[in-house]
């Protein structure tokens, strides 16, 4: 009673249920490949509950201290703070260990979850107009989670993330001219400096998460206002989205899945040992450990500086020394391509319609080619990261080793490329519906640019989806309509296309005809609505059938009255009744 005053009180000022209401029956696609991001979402609420944790008892200062604590091998040695409170977190805290480890495992799979979403996005075409700036959104979360997770795992102040911090302080002097400044300007002083854990904490724990719940915010919105791409399919065109409502079916599959999402976390960081810094020991400026791997997110930017020649060149009186190329140049090549990507291809294909639809990668083959040619690469860089217990393992020389992925980091992308750029070909192009599916003609067809389904016809890149599943706007499909009916004291509607042979019915009733239109309007707008009549009454029941009725409701009516007299009777023996005095 209370809670229902307050919220009529609330909606009278605010005026929040039309806004409620709307956002409650917001239609989402059923494809698992939808919740990517919704995994990525959670594992960053899961960053933030255990980060809130674990700033109560960690100490960003780089000040002596002397360990004292559960950790004997190191007990009355002289650290950092931020190395003492993080080995006394992880021992003596009641479930530091826990919550800290958890968070390592959240950070992994946060930024995973971004890429993998990422990878989605692209190879379907969900970056197209109208979600170009969704996209650009979507690259700058993943590059702050990129960078926010490397400074996370430096601010232990261990030797291994000394050593990663040592390795990027480096790449940024590579920068000519700029460089030295910029690593002044950022530590506060030279390496190592006493100002760099204190600046790392601010930026790790304030400033980019920040940045971040704005464009997760910003994204959600755009998903909101734009509404979701889906895959072709029955009853799916360019003007609305079939799926489940967001209350109640979604919103508990979604909820289901935070659940799943902790419980996994939880359960890796219980059972799983990751980044055990008390046996890395402090970190020491002058010292280096091998093997040494950092997290596989930073581990392409390691395997680059690994398999990348010593060379250096002068540009006009200036060094630049050989960490600058892998370090920064493809770093930053790689960004701007990803920010460019949509725009590039608009500009290549000529595509500026708006897409609600979203593609197969089949039925783009230089996309799939160049995204699986990129996957590729960066893939080799990331085991490139590991060739020393890649050389430890197969007992051979490590620059054996290196020589060989030297190799393969400029053969096995290109290979792999121009693969799925053939198969997917191939498979736009032929009659197969599964890659198992196809024949050496297909192949051969596909090679040699022929194509064997729309007569020699070649399909264009914005063709692709109309030779297979044509979607065109809804004036030009006849048989589309809204069909609405009264139905006892309601109103129902359903959609209909007549050539594709699809009905789907809304399985909700509207109180008026005018709810019922902008139900249907809101479901499939631009589509035309027509008021049918109702689904045909019963049949009049026959005579026989009323003749039972009618003796069954008089047996039915003498029985009653036999019970009552009977149960006056057991009440009154003498029959009398009940008699004044």
């Amino acid at each position: 009673m209370i809670m229902d005053r307050l919220a009529r009180a609330f909606d009278d000022r605010l005026r929040l249920s039309p806004l409620t209401r709307r956002a409650l029956a917001k239609v989402f696609p059923d494809h698992w490949s939808f919740m990517l991001g919704e995994i990525a979402l959670y594992s960053f609420v899961a960053l933030v509950l255990t980060g809130v944790y674990l700033t109560l008892f960690f100490d960003p200062s780089s000040a002596d201290r002397v360990y004292q604590g559960s950790y004997a091998p190191l007990d009355g040695t002289a650290t950092s703070a931020a190395y003492a409170s993080t080995v006394r977190l992880s021992w003596d805290v009641r479930a530091g260990l826990l919550i800290r480890q958890t968070h390592h495992w959240a950070a992994l799979i946060f930024v995973a979850a971004i890429l993998v979403h990422l990878v989605r996005i692209f190879f379907t075409g969900a970056f197209r107009k109208p979600r170009e700036t969704n996209w650009l959104v979507g690259v700058t979360m993943l590059m702050l989670a990129l960078a926010n997770g490397f400074t996370g795992y430096s601010l232990p102040d261990d030797l291994l993330s000394g050593l990663g911090l040592r390795i990027i302080v480096s790449v940024v002097e590579s920068i000519p001219l700029v460089g030295s400044w910029l690593v002044f300007l950022g530590l506060g002083g030279e390496f190592p400096s006493d100002e760099m854990i204190p600046r790392m904490f601010v930026s790790h724990v304030l400033l980019v998460p920040a940045v971040l719940v704005a464009l997760v915010s910003v994204h959600l919105a755009m998903i909101v206002r734009q509404k979701h791409a889906q895959f072709p399919g029955p009853g799916r065109t360019e003007h609305n989205v079939v799926g489940s409502r967001l209350y109640p079916s979604y919103s508990l599959r979604s909820l289901a899945l935070f659940a799943w999402v902790l419980a996994v976390l939880f359960a890796l960081g219980g059972l799983v040992q990751i980044n055990p810094v008390w046996l890395y020991g402090p970190s020491a400026p002058g010292q280096a450990t091998s093997p040494a791997q950092p997290d596989w997110y930073v581990a392409w930017g390691d395997g680059a500086l690994r398999l990348f020649p010593p060379w250096e060149i002068h540009i006009a009186g200036h060094l630049v020394p050989a960490p600058f190329f892998p370090g920064v140049v493809l770093g930053g090549v790689t960004f701007l391509a990803l920010y460019a990507w949509p725009f590039l291809e608009r500009w290549c294909t000529g595509d500026r319609r708006a897409h609600q639809l979203l593609d197969r990668p089949r039925d783009h083959p230089v996309r799939m080619g160049v995204g699986v040619m990129a996957l590729t690469f960066f893939g080799v860089l990331v085991v490139a990261a590991g060739d020393d217990i890649i050389a430890r393992l197969l007992r051979v020389p490590v620059y054996d080793v290196l020589y060989v992925l030297r190799v393969l980091v400029l053969v096995l992308p290109v290979l792999a490329g121009a693969l799925a750029f053939l198969l997917a070909r191939a498979l736009c192009r032929s009659d197969a519906a599964r890659l198992g599916e196809l024949t050496r003609a297909d192949l051969r067809a596909a090679g040699q640019g022929a194509d064997r389904r729309a007569g020699g016809r070649r399909v264009r890149a914005g063709e692709a989806r109309a030779v297979d599943e044509p979607e065109l706007p809804t004036p030009d499909r006849p048989g589309q309509r809204i069909e609405l009916w009264p139905d006892g004291g309601v109103w129902r509607w359903r959609y209909r296309d007549e050539p594709a042979g699809v009905t789907l019915l809304n399985n909700r009733a509207m109180l008026t005809e005018r709810e019922a239109v902008d139900s249907a309007r809101l479901a499939y707008p631009g589509v035309d609505h027509v008021a049918v009549p109702g689904p045909p009454p019963p049949a009049p029941p026959g005579r026989v059938r009323i003749a039972l009725r009618r003796w069954g409701n008089a047996a039915l009516g003498v029985s009653l009255l036999v019970a009552a007299l009977r149960q006056r009777r057991q009440r009154h023996p003498d029959g009398d009744g009940p008699r004044p005095e």
